[in-house]
């Protein structure tokens, strides 16, 4: 895990990056795919997709960023911050292991891991 000044900036990246966006909308649409080929009622659509919470996946993308040191991240950020078309073809969404990762967690929320009991 990275130190909690690089969190830090991570978090900035994230955010600079919209990929806690990214992340919700991929869920949303995992969830879609699972509720028309299961038939879900209502409830259950509703109560699964209520489950889609980020700081459930934030620790994989805080393990991406784990080599990271703080000069490098800094520059990371500023490459997001500063030129739109980097955020949309950012490196979090072409990174194969945080791809797979993030399969596992919206399958894991279809499954309703993260619905509270």
């Amino acid at each position: 895990m990275p130190s909690q000044q690089n969190k830090i900036i991570i978090d900035k990246i994230i955010e600079a990056a919209n990929y806690k966006n990214y992340v919700v909308d991929f869920c949303m649409t995992t969830i879609s795919e699972a509720s028309q080929k299961e038939k879900w009622n209502d409830q259950k659509a509703l109560a699964i997709t209520e489950s889609i919470n980020f700081k459930n996946f934030r620790d994989a993308v805080y393990n991406m960023f784990a080599y990271y040191n703080e000069i490098e991240l800094e520059v990371i950020l500023k490459k997001y911050e500063k030129d739109k078309a980097y955020q949309v073809a950012n490196v979090m969404v072409v990174n194969d292991a945080l791809g797979y990762n993030l399969e596992i967690f919206a399958n894991d929320i279809v499954r309703g891991k993260y619905i509270a009991k």
